[in-house]
Parts: C-alpha cells; sequence; structure tokens
C-alpha cells in the first residue's frame, strides 16, 4: 500500500496514503451485502439485492464512503508502521484522490513524537531528604493508639480541658437558620481547637443540658466565610482516660511482650516508610532532571488539551471541597504559589514534565523492548484496589470496561524505565550523603550489598568441628521474632486536616 511521510515540523507530519481497488474490494462487497440486508426492494428477496440496484436506489457514492472508511483504520496503520513514525495523538483524515475502479488517495496529518537526544544517565542527579530516626513520629503513633483505646466516664459537672463534650450546633444570620449550618451529636474533646473558633469558649463551664451563643466565621456550606450567630447545646460531657504505656498497652495494640520492643518495631516501621518516600521522591527529582536535560518541543494542541484537563480537574476537586483556588492557597501549607496566576503557571509547567516524561520514557521502553509481565498489572490493579478502597476484581471491571489496559500497561513500563535511569543516576540527601536507590525494597527494607552477598555465595564453608556427645538441653519457648508481623497494625500517622491536594503527580511513576 504506497504511502509517502512529509515532515510539517517537529512534532507534525502528513501521511499520503493511496488504496488501491483491488484492496477496497472486500470492503466495497461487505458495503453491498450489509445494504442489501437492511433494505428491501420489491421483487428481490432480502439480502438479495443486485449491486448495480443498489447504486440506482442508494448512489455508488454512498457505497463507495462505507467501504473507505472501513478501509482507513488499516491502511493508515499500516502507513505509521511504514513510515516509523510515533503518533500523539489522533490524525486529521482528508480523501484527496477518489478514482473509482482504480485508487483513492487520502492524507493524514497527526502530531507526532520529536526527535531529541538523551543525556547519559549517570550526568542526571536528584536530591533528597534524609531519612530521619527523630522517635516524634513514633510517639505520635502512640498516642494515636492510646486515643483509639480511651476510656469515657458521663461527668455530672462542667466541660473543662481535655473532656470529651456530645454537642448540637446550629448557626443563624439574622435570626433565620443557614442553610447548611446545623449539626447535631457531634463529639468533640475541648481545648482541641479543631472546629469552629470560639466554640472552646463557649463550651468551658457548660454542663449537660446547657448552651451558649457566640459568633463565628462559617467553614462550609453556602455562606461559607461568613459570620453568623451559634447557638451551641452540650448534650453529653465525659471524662476521658489514656490507657498508660506499659507492657499490657504493648500486648494489647501489638504482637509484642514489651513496650520497648514495639517502639523498636514502630521505630523500624517509621524508617521503613521514610526510605519509600525517599525512593519516589528519588524517581521525582531524578526524571525532572532529565527532562530538564533533554530539551524539545511539544504539540501545541496535546499540552494545552493537558493543561486544560488538569484545569478542570482541579477545578471540580476544590469545588467538590466548597473550596476557591484563593480559600486553598490560603489554607493548604504545601503550596508554594502565592496568587492564583503563580498557582495556575505552576499547573502548566508541571503538565509540560509530565508529558515531556511520558515521551522520553516511551521512546526508551520501546526502544528497549520493555514488556509487562501478568503479574506487574496485577500487582498494580492490587495496588490501585487499596488506594481507592474497592476490590481487585473491581478495578479489572472498570480497566476492562473504560479499556485503560494499554494507559496502565505505558505505566507500568514507563515505571520500569525510570527504574533503570535512577539507579544510574547520582542521588544524594540534603544532608550531602549518598543515597542508593537500589538497595531500597518496596516495602522499605534495605537489601543486603551485592559484594558482600556474593562473597558468602563464594567463600567455602568451614568444615565443622565434631563436638562431644551430650544430653541435650530442656526445649525453650522460642523468642518472638522481632521483625515478625504484629497482629494489630501499627497506628498511621492522621494527616494534618487541610484542603485536599489539588496538584496531579506527575505521569511518570
Amino acid at each position: 500500500m504506497p504511502s509517502t511521510v512529509e515532515k510539517l515540523g517537529p512534532t507534525r507530519a502528513k501521511l499520503t496514503i493511496e488504496i488501491p481497488f483491488a484492496d477496497l474490494k472486500p470492503h466495497l462487497d461487505k458495503a453491498y451485502a450489509d445494504i442489501a440486508g437492511q433494505v428491501n426492494i420489491p421483487g428481490f428477496r432480502k439480502g438479495k439485492v443486485p449491486a448495480a440496484i443498489i447504486d440506482q436506489r442508494f448512489g455508488r457514492g454512498a457505497v463507495l464512503q462505507e467501504a473507505i472508511n472501513a478501509a482507513l483504520p488499516t491502511a493508515y496503520s499500516a502507513a505509521v508502521t511504514e513510515s516509523d513514525i510515533v503518533p500523539l495523538g489522533q490524525p486529521e483524515i482528508e480523501v484527496t484522490k477518489l478514482e473509482d475502479g482504480d485508487v483513492v488517495e487520502f492524507t493524514a496529518e497527526l502530531d507526532v513524537r520529536p526527535d531529541f537526544d538523551l543525556p547519559a544517565f549517570a550526568e542526571l542527579v536528584g536530591e533528597v531528604a534524609p531519612v530521619s530516626e527523630d522517635q516524634t513520629e513514633v510517639d505520635q503513633r502512640i498516642e494515636l493508639m492510646r486515643q483509639r483505646f480511651a476510656t469515657r466516664e458521663d461527668k455530672d459537672g462542667a466541660a473543662e480541658d481535655g473532656d470529651v463534650v456530645t454537642i448540637d450546633l446550629e448557626a443563624s444570620q439574622d435570626g433565620k437558620p443557614v442553610l447548611e449550618g446545623s449539626a447535631t451529636g457531634l463529639a468533640y474533646k475541648v481545648g482541641s481547637g479543631g472546629m469552629i473558633e470560639g466554640l472552646d469558649a463557649a463550651v468551658t463551664g457548660l454542663k449537660a443540658g446547657e448552651k451558649a451563643d457566640f459568633t463565628a466565621e462559617l467553614l462550609g456550606g453556602p455562606a461559607k466565610g461568613e459570620n453568623a450567630d451559634v447557638t451551641v447545646t452540650v448534650e453529653k460531657v465525659q471524662t476521658e482516660t489514656l490507657p498508660e504505656v506499659d507492657d499490657e498497652f504493648a500486648q494489647m495494640i501489638s504482637e509484642f511482650d514489651t513496650v520497648e520492643e514495639m517502639r523498636a518495631d514502630l521505630a523500624d516501621a517509621v524508617v521503613r516508610m521514610a526510605r519509600v518516600d525517599q525512593l519516589n521522591a528519588a524517581r521525582d527529582a531524578v526524571v525532572a532532571d532529565l527532562v530538564s536535560k533533554t530539551p524539545f518541543d511539544l504539540p501545541e494542541a496535546m499540552l494545552n488539551a493537558e493543561i486544560e484537563g488538569r484545569k478542570q480537574q482541579i477545578t471540580e476537586q476544590l469545588a467538590r471541597a466548597g473550596y476557591s483556588v484563593e480559600d486553598y492557597l490560603a489554607e493548604s501549607e504545601d503550596e508554594t504559589a502565592t496568587t492564583e496566576e503563580e498557582f495556575w503557571a505552576q499547573v502548566a509547567e508541571n503538565a509540560e514534565t509530565s508529558l515531556k516524561a511520558q515521551i522520553i520514557l516511551d521512546r526508551l521502553a520501546d526502544e528497549q523492548e520493555v514488556g509487562v509481565e501478568q503479574a506487574e498489572l496485577t500487582e498494580m490493579l492490587f495496588r490501585r484496589a487499596q488506594q481507592s478502597g474497592s476490590s481487585p476484581e473491581q478495578e479489572m471491571q472498570h480497566m476492562i470496561e473504560h479499556n485503560h489496559a494499554p494507559e496502565w500497561m505505558a505505566e507500568i513500563r514507563r515505571s520500569k524505565v525510570l527504574g533503570s535511569i535512577v539507579s544510574e543516576a547520582t542521588v544524594t540527601d540534603t544532608d550531602g550523603n549518598v543515597v542508593d536507590v537500589t538497595a531500597i525494597r518496596p516495602d522499605g527494607t534495605l537489601a543486603e550489598p551485592e559484594a558482600e552477598t556474593e562473597e558468602a555465595a563464594e567463600a567455602p564453608a568451614e568444615k565443622p568441628k565434631k563436638a562431644p556427645a551430650k544430653k541435650p538441653a530442656a526445649k525453650k519457648p522460642a523468642a518472638k521474632d522481632a521483625d515478625a508481623p504484629a497482629k494489630k497494625p501499627a497506628a498511621k500517622k492522621p494527616a494534618a486536616k487541610k484542603a485536599p491536594a489539588a496538584k496531579d503527580a506527575d505521569a511518570a511513576e
């Protein structure tokens, strides 16, 4: 099937493709058969209408158009393969010549992957935060577990700091109830400051059945950000007693017999999680350096579509949470942008970086013929199910229904390529220490140094000396393995309450 390719720019190409009528004939025959099976013409049985009668009744042009539409995908795909270009979007098709009985010619203009030179991966660098063995997070996890196992008792006296009150709230403006401005049966710890400003002062000193009025700025609903008169009614006052952090507590929440063993296990979990975070940060940093050292242009339409898609997603996400961009920037501790213009500029920059990373990694995956094993796809399904709170079966069904398989397999291929790139790059922490990312396993444990492992494997085993026979000692119960999984999972550090993260993670993961 003859075809030619013309470069219209670094990211744009035009294919000119001819379809001889010999290749079109099977599609023409099928088009005639389909039409014959759908129409009723007096004197002819259904499905037996001759082609000449169909041409007379419906026109030869309609049949040709149906046949050409059926032949185009195969012809276009073959031309793309022959021309060795990589499409980055859907083509714009135009039939430029139609000579009945001879040839059909059409053109396809499309965005294509640009050519670019890659840097040496050994020259890539990334900087990450060091792994800290600070006990603060261990203390926070233990405190969270203490609160989970706290006991409460009803109290006849007035509420004070540390007490838990069950309250009803009702907000009004000019004597009229505020829409979505009431709540009942809320449990609140006095002094925590985690709800409406002024609530602590209002409930302190109140007994069950008493109420107080105060003015506060509403944090949600249609009147968010406006001041309202709030009435708080205390339904119940309770004292809260936290369990002591002793061996009995350790045995209750974990598999360990002592607090020291429990703390050591929690500390190890914190360090392992920090290593995983460090590995993810290293991948992000290295891919950012790779993109910065691989200059090329993106197709304008592709980049604009990506930016607009992210803007729409972020806007909808914030709207569902009752936030504007201005509100989000004011409350988020992680954002560096201070104005809406800066925020959207960062979104556009992230979109460009993400697209470039995808293109680079896809090219490398193609060149290295990186494949995807069934086990890798299964692992992704389990990971997505864990993140979304669904089941692997549901994720599989979602993938099939929405045809996500090519997209998710591309993610796996990129991740595998990126892993090999990061292993060649130089990663250091902010203290200047080199981080061996190849030693960090997915669960945060460290792999044994390869050299030591090989030496141990190659060293000849020392011939054991024959010990004199003796009476065996009484069997002692085995000590608990410090690395064994806990009966109850370690408490996870609670995230600070804030606006939902608006920025997408980079596509290359």
